[in-house]
């Protein structure tokens, strides 16, 4: 049994010549080490012509998920969430009690002028 060649089989409609190694162009890029609390690093990589203040000091370390910063020796701090707040309690934090009741006897007032009482 002869064995026939198909010289297109299991290539790309396409993709040029077999082995060719360039396929477009590559951006020159730098990487920029980032660590966490607990000494884990990722790599991040950005354009080489972007400009110093725009690449970002802290990011989320993708595998603890706590902040990482650019200083192996200084990583960031874990930010203390604050507990979720009600509507009421933010109201509070505004408003004094005297307050409050001054609001509540002006709104009482107003409703009972339109109910005619």
């Amino acid at each position: 049994m002869a064995t026939g060649g198909n010289a297109i089989r299991g290539t790309r409609v396409g993709s040029g010549p077999m082995g060719e190694q360039d396929h477009g162009y590559h951006a020159d890029r730098i990487a920029v080490s980032y660590w966490d609390g607990l000494g884990n690093e990722t790599v991040r990589y950005f354009a080489a012509g972007l400009p110093d203040e725009e690449i970002p000091e802290t990011i989320d370390h993708p595998q603890s998920g706590l902040p990482a910063g650019r200083d192996k020796a200084n990583p960031p701090e874990l930010s203390k969430n604050e507990p979720y707040k009600t509507h009421l309690a933010y109201v509070k934090e505004r408003r004094t009690d005297d307050e409050a009741e001054q609001l509540l006897d002006e709104a009482l007032t107003q409703l009972r002028e339109r109910r005619g009482q």
